[in-house]
């Protein structure tokens, strides 16, 4: 299987119960020089964290058991995620 190349976004929206939304979107870029090709933004765009390969894994294990604790996953989030387009 070929790796994908190129930048890619991923974005979802959680709703609130109050009406409103907070965004979250991921770029993962592999051609990026430097060592931070992954980064994770929480709301308006604003508060950015930049991560290793290394760091990202690490953040997704660590978010996947700690919520799986939470039990199911509300109607309104799916749990099927595909790539956002250009």
């Amino acid at each position: 299987m070929t790796e994908p190349t190129g930048r890619r976004f991923y974005r979802l929206r959680t709703p609130n119960d109050n009406g409103q939304s907070t965004a979250v979107s991921v770029r993962v870029d592999p051609d990026r020089p430097d060592p931070y090709p992954v980064y994770l933004a929480v709301g308006a765009g604003r508060r950015r964290m930049y991560l290793t390969p290394d760091e990202a894994w690490a953040l997704w294990r660590c978010l996947s058991e700690a919520v799986a604790t939470l039990g199911e996953p509300p109607d309104n989030i799916r749990t099927t995620i595909r790539p956002a387009r250009r």
